[in-house]
């Protein structure tokens, strides 16, 4: 396995707290990061993302369990400097994908992080970054 950082995008952790297909091969990869001892991001406008996503679907109860698992799983939240918003901004005119996955583009970049996604907007950018598809 690579040194490398790993972000890791909404999508994929939220595959991986409701457990739908493909989780775990994410659950799989957590555990080699934690061997390995490396590093997991994840972008406050993700983690943004998977509360209100949670809570519309599941309500709050289920929205604190997920929070209380991205810091049991020591993930570090990436704050949103000025820099990243307008680096994000840059990447949302030139390759049209969601905003939020912008914030991951550009701190996967800043972070030179590999991503862990498996959403298929990732293809337009993935000759920018390193992805670990799930």
């Amino acid at each position: 396995m690579r040194k490398a950082p790993f972000i890791f995008n909404s999508y994929a952790l939220l595959k991986l707290f409701q457990k739908e297909k493909g989780y775990e091969k994410i659950t799989h990869l957590l555990e080699e990061i934690r061997k390995a001892e490396g590093i997991k991001y994840i972008n406050a406008i993700n983690v943004g993302e998977i509360i209100y996503a949670t809570k519309r679907e599941f309500g709050n109860q289920k929205k604190i369990e997920v929070l209380a698992n991205i810091e049991r799983l020591n993930f570090i939240i990436l704050p949103i400097p000025n820099n990243l918003i307008f680096q994000a901004a840059e990447y949302k005119a030139q390759y049209s994908i969601s905003y939020a996955d912008c914030f991951v583009l550009a701190s996967a970049i800043e972070f030179k992080a590999i991503v862990v996604t498996g959403d298929p907007e990732f293809k337009k950018v993935e000759q920018l970054i390193e992805i670990f598809w799930i």
